[in-house]
């Protein structure tokens, strides 16, 4: 399983993808809001989602495990 990490600290401002869902490499999976600035959190490889660790309005802090690929 690889994970999806956050490089920031910030708040979940929307989750793009569900639990099962195949995703491409590149795509934007989730997007953090941080200074008023929104940062895009997009898949490293291909795969399938196998946990959705945050939800929109949470707040993160850098090194937090977003999201886990199966």
């Amino acid at each position: 399983m690889k994970n999806l990490e956050s490089n920031m600290a910030g708040t979940v401002f929307t989750v793009n993808v569900a639990v099962g869902e195949e995703v491409s490499a590149g795509q934007v999976v989730m997007v953090l809001e941080s200074m008023k600035m929104e940062i895009p959190m997009e898949a490293e490889t291909a795969g399938k989602i196998a946990t959705i660790n945050a939800n929109e309005g949470d707040f993160v802090n850098e090194g937090d495990v977003l999201v886990t690929f199966e």
